[in-house]
């Protein structure tokens, strides 16, 4: 059989290379790519036993585990398409996803028993459900859920699959900041260029041209990453991927928190090269930790990088993670579940208004207008627009083909995904990111972008984490309102706010209205909760004098 440009087939090639080399580790839980695949083949041999065939939709609702990537692996063995489960949802969530991503079946942690049963009679063709025992007490047989290592048992560890195809789909739910989850459909192929690098990460000659040609990019040395975000985020998906698919291991934090102080305990004991966080959501508490805790407390000599995606990563924290460790490449790149891999800050912010940072333009990367009731264009330099992409991307959202349309665009016979992050071609043929339009501030008609704000804002030495909304004004019709959490037990005032932010940003960006809060608002992945953190602001609760 021919093999494509599929993950099973990528990932096959790779565990026949290395198969004693270290695949996986989660807490207690350890294993080699022969393990992983041979666990992968018995799952998915019961599954193909209970019906699941090409193109059926099975459910991920774990939290971080083994399991998860097992799960994974013996979908796209069998040509099926995992649907990730976030495991914060609440019932009307549930509800949502259970019905709208068609399962046929679903591996989850025996602690979502309950919550599966209040809504199943929302997912009628779910007839397979496994469980992943813990020590929840939640009962499975209530939804006659088996047990995941019973349904292996006696299953063949053979690989004797059908031949699969470039373009089986890999299905990856969204929360965004707004609105109900996102099902993108991507085909393997699109993603495996698109967000995974190519098979080129670890490799001087970049991305490979042929399927067959991933085993030669392995490295005579495996790098231990770890990825901090739950795997049910894309952003841990991918990288995890990225680690299999170039022969290295992948650690996964087996907490349900992030603690900076566990986390860096792993880094040493595992002697992690390679840590993928998501923005200063998570950079903020390992810093944190390593304030806090005696120099000598952790052997950290293993690390050589740190990368950020998925949420901002700001130059304060970038910059504390360089005076740490000088020797380690910090790395803040670009994109989203819908577009992969947008590409890297190269560091020069060359608009006046500076931006979250600058990536290079393509042929497949570029600024497109959108303006209602107007058609789209390629924006001229000097212009601003939305941050877009072609070539491989996504064919849209599953089950939505409104949103598909709003989100992918035709322009001058070329397809092009709409990002939603607003952009402006500079001059030199680059493109500078500001963030989110749709959380953009118009104040008194000035265009305020929070992310940037929110970097001025994080600063202040007192500031652990921070978004920035709008709230009504009299004069302006909104005002930039900054919702902070502070470091320990430290207060601060919105005048010391407006100082610090006042070096970093234009005065009309500065915050008029802060309110401290215990926590900010943010999903499991580190995303900005922005609807969460308004309400918060309008109801006055923890508002600062």
């Amino acid at each position: 059989m021919s093999k494509h440009f599929n993950m099973a087939d990528l990932y096959e090639m790779v565990a026949d290379k290395v198969p004693s080399r270290s695949a996986l580790v989660c807490g207690e839980q350890r294993a080699t790519y022969a393990e992983l695949e041979q666990r992968a083949n018995k799952l998915a041999h019961y599954l193909a036993s209970r019906g699941v065939k090409a193109g059926d939709h099975v459910g991920l609702y774990l939290y971080n585990c083994n399991e998860y990537l097992e799960g994974m692996l013996a979908c796209f063995k069998i040509r099926a398409v995992p649907i990730n489960v976030n495991y914060r949802y609440v019932e009307e969530e549930l509800l949502y996803i259970f019905d709208n991503a068609d399962m046929v079946a679903c591996i989850h942690h025996q602690e979502f028993s309950g919550h599966i049963a209040d809504v199943i009679d929302s997912a009628p063709d779910l007839k397979t459900l496994i469980h992943v025992v813990d020590d929840s007490g939640a009962d499975p047989a209530a939804i006659a859920s088996i047990e995941y290592e019973a349904s292996m048992k006696g299953q063949s560890a053979e690989r004797d699959f059908g031949e699969r195809a470039d373009d089986d789909l890999f299905l990856l739910y969204t929360g965004g900041t707004t609105g109900m989850p996102k099902g993108v459909m991507w085909p393997h192929k699109n993603l495996f260029y698109a967000a995974l690098g190519g098979g080129g990460w670890f490799h001087p000659d970049g991305p490979i041209t042929e399927p067959e040609q991933i085993a030669g990019r392995i490295g005579d040395f495996a790098i231990v990453g770890m990825a901090l975000a739950p795997l049910m985020h894309g952003a841990c998906w991918w990288y995890a991927i990225i680690q299999l698919l170039g022969g290295n291991c992948v650690v996964l934090n087996p907490h349900r928190s992030l603690d900076g102080a566990q986390v860096w305990d792993i880094v040493e004991q595992e002697k992690v090269n390679s840590l993928s966080i998501v923005g200063d959501a998570m950079a903020i508490p390992l810093l944190d930790a390593l304030r806090s805790n005696p120099e000598d407390r952790w052997d950290l000599s293993s690390l050589f990088s740190i990368g950020s995606g998925g949420a901002v990563f700001s130059a304060s924290s970038q910059q504390e993670f360089k005076e740490r460790f000088p020797n380690v490449i910090i790395m803040n790149s670009f994109g989203s579940s819908e577009s992969g891999n947008m590409g890297f800050d190269s560091g020069e912010k060359k608009s006046e208004q500076k931006g979250l940072g600058n990536v290079a333009q393509s042929d497949f990367m570029d600024v497109i207008s959108d303006v209602e009731g107007q058609p789209h264009a390629h924006v001229k330099p000097g212009e601003t627009g939305i941050f877009a992409r072609s070539g491989y991307i996504p064919v849209g959202y599953y089950n939505d083909p409104v949103k598909t349309a709003k989100t992918f665009v035709e322009v001058d016979g070329k397809t092009w995904l709409l990002t939603g992050d607003e952009a402006r071609l500079e001059e030199d043929g680059s493109i500078t990111v500001y963030g989110r339009g749709s959380n953009c501030i118009n104040s008194g008609g000035e265009k305020i972008f929070p992310e940037e704000v929110e970097e001025a804002i994080k600063a202040h030495p007192d500031v652990f984490d921070c978004l920035v909304v709008d709230t009504p004004d009299e004069r302006f019709g909104s005002k930039v309102t900054a919702v902070v959490a502070t470091r320990g037990a430290s207060q601060v005032s919105l005048a010391a706010l407006q100082d610090e932010a006042r070096k970093h940003v234009a005065g009309y960006k500065i915050p008029r209205e802060l309110h401290v809060v215990p926590e900010i608002p943010r999903a499991p992945s580190g995303k900005p909760a922005y609807p969460k953190a308004k309400e918060i602001a309008l109801g006055g609760q923890f508002l600062v004098d």
